[in-house]
């Protein structure tokens, strides 16, 4: 098959036993698409049970399962007997309030006779955006995922507008991926994979199961959509590959109608894997270290102990703030000596921390008011 792909391509192609498996995956997130969930009669059960009976079989094993459905305006359309094809942005937003409350408990039902809990996550752009938010939203999915639960997340339509859409969920879902940490992604789609032209318009096209490096070559293979419920076509997938490999996510694109979808693609179902450029965890730590610190927390001679063994900072061993900084920005931590000893994301702002600084943090809300955040940086969020 290499002799007939384009030599760009072939040049680096990686050996397809270097492919991940989907049944090893330590933090799932899965992306749903609309024409998957929803046919012409509505919802479909038996696909959704389907996949929900993988989803407990995936939890069962120790995996961190994270949902990114689509369907919500889908569904509410129906239900509002609005016509087929693109809606007014006043309509769509209706039918997604109609529609999303519909979808979150298709999943619950599906999900409660194995014991799963799920819960509702409804996200816009302007989340990511901006660092206050992207953090309360990174928290909130650790602790569900830290209780067991399964978040089923989509795109806020109910309120977002195209200046702060993700567009389509499949980059909704690399995004979720990145922020949870996780270290496979994988796009359940009408088609299953990526192909060096159009297979349905091209008969000479040839499948790729694995890609090392999004190249230009690569993306130039892109197409648009196929289906009339989803928004996404391959090239928003090729989007969210770059999202998620920079962020040390492998992400597979996969065809995703048969009743069990995870387990047919850790079966072997055609699939086309994109290989991550890190660890996750890594990627961030990175990520976070070429930040520039906007302010100084100085620490004393314990703290700066229990950092080395990898703990969070608590306030009570905080001597000193420099700077001026909000919550989510980079700070430098510095021993007693004056010592560098690390760059975190710290989640108070510059004087909220003086307010806390050397107090436990059961003494946090009746300093500030309300009750916050044990840590002042989590370790999670921190590069020694």
């Amino acid at each position: 098959m290499a002799a007939l792909i384009p030599d760009a391509v072939a040049a680096s192609a990686p050996r397809l036993d270097e492919a991940p498996r989907l049944d090893e995956a330590r933090r799932l997130v899965v992306k749903i698409g609309s024409a998957l969930l929803v046919g012409p009669d509505g919802l479909r059960g038996d696909w959704l049970r389907g996949l929900c009976d993988d989803v407990a079989a995936w939890r069962a094993r120790g995996c961190d399962v994270v949902l990114v459905s689509s369907g919500s305006i889908a569904l509410g359309r129906r239900v509002l007997g609005l016509p087929g094809g693109a809606l007014p942005l006043e309509q769509a937003q209706a039918a997604a309030a109609v529609g999303q409350i519909r979808l979150a408990r298709a999943y619950e039902e599906a999900l409660a006779p194995h014991g799963v809990v799920t819960a509702q996550v409804l996200l816009t752009l302007e989340d990511s955006a901006d660092r206050r938010r992207y953090l309360n939203s990174r928290a909130t999915m650790q602790t569900l995922l830290g209780l067991g639960v399964v978040p089923i997340v989509n795109e806020n339509d109910t309120v977002a507008t195209d200046e702060i859409r993700f567009g389509d969920n499949d980059r909704l879902a690399a995004q979720i991926a990145v922020t949870c940490g996780a270290d496979q992604l994988l796009l359940l789609s009408d088609v299953d994979g990526l192909y060096t032209a159009n297979p349905k318009t091209d008969p000479t096209a040839l499948h790729l199961p694995l890609i090392a490096a999004i190249t230009p070559q690569i993306e130039a293979m892109g197409g648009d959509p196929v289906s009339g419920l989803s928004k996404g076509g391959m090239k928003t997938k090729l989007m969210a590959a770059r999202t998620a490999v920079a962020g040390g996510c492998a992400m597979a694109i996969a065809e995703g109608s048969v009743l069990r979808p995870l387990s047919a693609v850790a079966a072997g179902a055609r699939t086309s894997w994109f290989l991550p450029e890190a660890d996750p965890q890594l990627a961030r730590k990175r990520w976070i270290a070429a930040m520039k610190p906007k302010g100084t927390v100085i620490v004393d001679a314990g703290a700066a102990l229990a950092l080395g063994r990898g703990k969070s900072l608590l306030p009570a061993g905080v001597t000193g703030i420099e700077g001026s900084f909000g919550r989510g920005d980079p700070v430098a931590i510095t021993g007693p000596g004056g010592q560098r000893m690390a760059t975190g994301l710290i989640r108070y702002t510059a004087a909220e921390a003086r307010l806390i600084a050397g107090h436990h943090s059961a003494e946090i809300e009746a300093i500030l008011g309300y009750s916050g955040r044990a840590a002042l940086v989590h370790r999670d969020d921190m590069v020694l």
